[in-house]
Order: C-alpha cells, then structure tokens, then sequence
C-alpha cells in the first residue's frame, strides 16, 4: 500500500459510507495523538449532484482546516470549470494540479488560479512518489516563455550530488580514465533526477538543442546497470581484459546475450571517445553529452538510445 511506503497509517473501511469513514478517522486520529489527517475522497465529476452533497455532508461534520482541490491538468479548459464548481461548493482553500508535465504551456494552472482566486500549492510532475512538488509560479512562467526552469533543475541536482564522487569523476575526465564502474553510477544518477524530458524541459532553448528525451530506451538502460552489476570489479576498472569468455559467463549471469555486452562494450569505447573530445573543448551543452554534435554519436546505445527500424 502506499502509506506503507511513505511511513503512513492509512484507515479504511472499505464500502461503508465516506462521512462515517471520514468522522471515524478524525476521532482515532485524535485518540492516538496524531497532528494531521488526511481525508482522501474518491474522483467525481462536478455535475454529479449526488456526489457533490456527499463532499458536502463531509465538511460539515469533520470540519477540515484545508480543502484542497486536485485537478488533472490534461483536462484543458475542463479543469477550469471543475475548479470553478468545486470553488462554489465547497469554498476550497488551494489547487493541486497533476499530470503538469503533459501540460507543457501551463494554460490550465493560470486559468483555475485567475478563475477560483485560490492558490495553487503543489503540482503533480510524475507518477513516482517524489513527483509531488511545491508549485512556484515564477518556474512555471520561465517554462511557458522558453525560459526553462534552472532553478530546479540545480535542486535535483544537489539532491543526486556528492562532491567527493564529482571530484574524483572530474579527474577521471581529465586524464580520459573512466571505468565503468564510473559509467553505471552516471546512469544511475541520471535516473535519479526523474524523467529526462522534464530535465530537459527545465533547461532554456539553446542548453537542450540536439536532445531528444524520447530517444532515450529505460529498458535498455536497465539491461545495460544488470550487465555492469554481473561484472567482477577487476573487468569494470580493466574492460580490456574482457574476452570470450568472459563475456559470455557475464551475460549469462545478468540473463542476456553475449550481443549485448559487445553492444554495451563498444558505447562505453564512444563514450571514452566523447570525454576525450571534452577536454580538447568541442562539448556542446546537454545535446553534446547525449549524442549530438559528437561523431558517431548516433550510434551509442550505452545510456539506452532507442534503436529505429528500418
């Protein structure tokens, strides 16, 4: 359940009526001495009266401190009129919107704001736990200008950066000795900052050009950790020492064939050849580092590009 994986005691009672449920878990939640109590009502439609009396009763016997709306912001010019109904019901305090990176231009989150008056207070920019985020404004604006949004990209990466590590990458590059060990922890933290065409998304024009997110293969990239995972860490520091033989005992070992070790082996060789080229100064922005503007670029697999059929 999810509030086992947020440390969060959920309470339920299955199909009885929600303003019981809801007056039931206010009254333990008091028992117990716990500060908060989240009351999560199921979807409905605004024009459903029925449905809308039911939020209504809800209110008037737990009286909640906060009524927050959550929209999805792929609905368009739709969310406008359901925070508007809502607004009038309910008397909300705040908006939350989700599926906001659908919504590239944003037009949903100013609309319910001018419509209800209320704020927004968070966005929903994923479907990962951690995709719940304090909605700023001023972001919001640089993304709809094409301004991309540096502050938050930097946030994410502060979260994923480790000095120590980044210094001793940083020397690494410099004298063209990356590992592959080196190699499997950049993919790592590059899946740790969240979807890449929201990082992306959050860079201005030009640092994105020759990027292209949908290009990029998870599976491929999943296949690629597992093949380094099966490795000894002898073969990850010396790749060159990798013969027949071993290939094959790594594959097997990681559940794939021996193709893809060759195929994830000749990405990591174009890689060393990229890092190369950055220190001789030819890197390119993010499109550089991901393929673009390098030669032979097209063909690198290794972060998981996705193949085109011909």
């Amino acid at each position: 359940m999810l509030g086992e994986k947020v440390g969060v005691p959920v309470f339920e009672k299955g199909t009885q009526d929600p303003v019981e449920t809801a007056k039931q878990a206010v009254a333990l939640a008091k028992d117990e001495g716990n500060d908060y109590v989240l009351i999560d009502t199921a979807g409905r439609l605004h024009i459903d009266e029925q449905l809308m009396d039911e939020l209504k009763r809800i209110k008037s016997e737990v009286r909640p401190h906060e009524i927050l709306l959550v929209v999805d912001a792929m609905t368009g010019q739709d969310a406008v009129n359901v925070a508007s109904t809502f607004n009038e019901t309910l008397g909300i305090d705040g908006l939350i919107l989700t599926k906001l990176d659908g919504d590239t231009r944003g037009g949903a989150a100013l609309s319910a704001r001018a419509v209800t008056g209320k704020p927004i207070k968070f966005v929903g920019i994923g479907e990962k736990l951690g995709d719940l985020d304090t909605f700023h404004p001023d972001r919001m604006a640089g993304r709809i200008l094409g301004m991309g949004d540096m502050l938050t990209f930097i946030e994410k990466a502060e979260q994923q950066y480790d000095e120590k590590q980044a210094k001793k990458l940083e020397e690494k590059l410099r004298k063209n000795r990356l590992t592959l060990t080196d190699y499997l922890d950049q993919m790592e933290q590059l899946q740790s900052m969240g979807d890449l065409s929201q990082i992306a998304d959050m860079l201005p024009g030009g640092m994105a050009k020759g990027f292209d997110p949908s290009q990029i293969d998870e599976k491929q990239m999943a296949h690629n950790k597992a093949i380094i995972q099966s490795m000894t860490p002898l073969e990850r520091e010396n790749p060159q020492i990798l013969n027949a033989s071993r290939k094959k005992r790594i594959a097997a070992g990681c559940g794939l064939e021996v193709v893809d070790v060759n195929r994830l082996l000749k990405s990591f060789e174009m890689l060393q050849q990229m890092t190369k080229a950055m220190t001789k100064g030819k890197f390119r922005g993010l499109g550089g580092m991901m393929g673009g503007g390098m030669p032979n670029m097209s063909r690198m697999h290794g972060f998981g590009r996705k193949k085109r059929l011909k």
